[in-house]
């Protein structure tokens, strides 16, 4: 009977301890990471703050040095103007074309992104050119944009008008028929991935013969409709933007629906039968249009308004997206060749998601160096304003050896020859986590696989 009541009591202990029972040891596995967000004006790509550099027919391209100089802004795009002013009654020379594809080399050096625009005449009395000449431009032009779809970022409409502003035309073009023959001429030209930004939300919904915004099951396709989105040059200038809008209320809650999907960006210009825009109008404003980028070189009271009540860099932090973790679970053990379970939650506190396909990666960075990436099925453009963003993922580890791995999450450009640059990764908004050598948010976890 003693020894009886002995077992019993050691049995009993075991139990009591604990440690060991099923959930205890996977309670053990795990481990939970908050991680801290930054403040820091970062750069990345297709948003902020940006120049508008433009160039007369057969004009020099944008010297090396320039480009170089935009990280010290944290400028990661230019709007590059092209007037065509020359060729208004004539093909495109090989000096044209070249000047462009220079640019495109250099671009893409700097490890920068452009949004294009072509225009004939920057006078508002000056002549644009027919819709002829505009086709055949757009076909010379159509195998150089295409290869270098990389580095662009987004295409504003243009051709017609002063400026290319769908305005004036001296060629009877700005009326609905004139913009939507250039309009599918430049869809068609135009790589599918890319978009293209008209003037005013009544040209869109004129062009297509729609009033609703579109929703996801449209936005997130390559449809002509889901690749048109919206440029405006006068932003905050006056009750309606310099005719901009038409219904201000109605086309403002039409464009905010529809910028979850296709991007928005301009610039300012000087304010006329309204003050210039505070930093609490500016900011309410760019978060309902969700703005993506903005003209750092015009208009300069209203960017030094902002500066003088110290808003610009708040300005330059959230133009566009900007990504941040905020938790992550993981297991701190698994066996080799199972599958592992990512748990994050990800903020996007910037005005906009991204627009643009990116492809995403869950890397394991052994003690050597030795990387291993598995591929995620997350679209990062889903990752919208002001809303958490669950990323939960089963991972494959077959081919993975036994061994320690510290963990990144990699958001690279969806294009071959960018992927490994780190300039064209997205960087998220958190202290201590990005690898600028390898473009790699680290996840601040080690995993151990047995």
């Amino acid at each position: 009977m003693k020894y009886k009541f002995i077992i019993i009591l050691f049995f009993n202990a075991i139990i009591s301890c604990g440690g060991n029972s099923d959930d205890d040891i996977e309670k053990q596995n795990d481990s939970s990471v908050i991680y801290t967000p930054s403040n820091e004006v970062i750069s990345n790509p297709e948003r902020g703050f940006m120049h508008l550099w433009s160039v007369k027919s057969e004009g020099q391209p944008i010297t090396e040095a320039v480009l170089n100089d935009l990280k010290s802004e944290n400028v990661t795009i230019i709007n590059r103007l092209y007037y065509l002013e020359a060729f208004k009654n004539s093909d495109l020379s090989a000096a044209q074309l070249n000047l462009i594809k220079t640019d495109f080399e250099r671009f893409r050096n700097a490890g920068v992104k452009c949004i294009l625009r072509f225009a004939y005449t920057d006078d508002i009395d000056g002549e644009d050119a027919s819709l002829n000449i505009i086709e055949s431009h757009l076909d010379q032009l159509k195998s150089l944009v295409s290869e270098n779809s990389d580095v662009i970022a987004f295409v504003q409409a243009g051709f017609i008008g002063a400026w290319g502003e769908w305005y004036y035309s001296s060629n009877g073009l700005a009326n609905t028929e004139g913009r939507r023959a250039v309009l599918t001429k430049m869809l068609e030209v135009f790589p599918k991935e890319i978009k293209i930004q008209v003037r005013a939300p009544l040209y869109k919904q004129n062009i297509f013969n729609y009033s609703e915004a579109i929703g996801a099951d449209v936005g997130y396709g390559t449809s002509d409709l889901a690749r048109v989105g919206f440029h405006n040059d006068c932003f905050l200038a006056s009750a309606d933007d310099y005719g901009t809008y038409q219904n201000v209320s109605a086309e403002k809650t039409y464009i905010s629906k529809e910028a979850f999907f296709v991007p928005t960006g301009g610039e300012t210009c000087p304010p006329t039968d309204v003050p210039i825009a505070s930093c609490s109008k500016s900011e309410i404003e760019m978060s309902l249009l969700k703005w993506s980028y903005l003209n750092l070189d015009y208009y300069g009271p209203v960017l030094d308004e902002w500066r003088a009540n110290n808003c610009f860099n708040d300005f330059q932090r959230k133009l566009g997206y900007r990504l941040s973790l905020k938790t992550g679970n993981f297991k701190n053990e698994v066996s080799e060749n199972s599958n592992y379970q990512l748990n994050l939650v990800i903020k996007n506190v910037g005005f906009a998601p991204v627009y643009n396909v990116k492809k995403s990666f869950l890397v394991f960075k052994s003690k050597d160096g030795t990387t291993y990436k598995r591929e995620l099925n997350l679209d990062i453009r889903k990752v919208l304003p002001n809303v958490d963003y669950n990323l939960t993922e089963s991972v494959n580890l077959s081919g993975i050896p036994a061994g320690e791995y510290q963990l990144f999450l990699k958001i690279e450009d969806s294009s071959e020859a960018l992927k490994e640059r780190s300039e064209y990764a997205i960087r998220l908004a958190n202290t201590g986590t990005w690898e600028s050598s390898d473009g790699m948010n680290n996840l601040l976890h080690t995993l151990k696989i047995n």
